[in-house]
């Protein structure tokens, strides 16, 4: 392993690449930035799956079962470096729709998640229609 994939990581970069990951999310879904919500991330490497705690409003992200989240996410963690630090949220639909992408949980929640996000995507595509 080189040393840039070495520290890619470690728990504590993991931990900001998640944070990231949200922040990117909520600043182009702002209607969801009040979401209480904890969720469970496991991220899928050869061999080796990675579970994390994430809890918004903040977002606060530990490593950790989470055993309260009301969602999980389930990703490849190749896949899910890629849209933390380049992705928008055509490309996260994208994963969840025909990636290596999975949500389950609590039906009304993420059904609250995806129906914000349509809407956001709408907003997108009637500004750009006007332009």
């Amino acid at each position: 392993m080189g040393p840039k994939l070495r520290v890619l990581a470690s728990p504590s970069d993991t931990k900001s690449l998640i944070e990231t990951a949200v922040s990117r999310f909520l600043a182009e879904v702002p209607a969801l930035q009040p979401l209480k919500l904890v969720a469970g991330l496991e991220l899928r490497g050869r061999g080796d799956v990675q579970l994390y705690r994430v809890e918004l409003p903040g977002p606060t992200v530990t490593k950790a079962i989470a055993a309260d989240a009301k969602v999980k996410l389930s990703i490849p963690r190749a896949q899910f470096n890629e849209l933390a630090t380049k992705g928008h949220i055509s490309d996260w639909r994208e994963a969840f729709e025909h990636g290596g992408a999975q949500a389950t949980g609590i039906e009304q929640v993420l059904r609250l998640i995806v129906n914000v996000v349509e809407r956001q995507e709408e907003r997108g595509r009637t500004r750009k229609a006007r332009h």
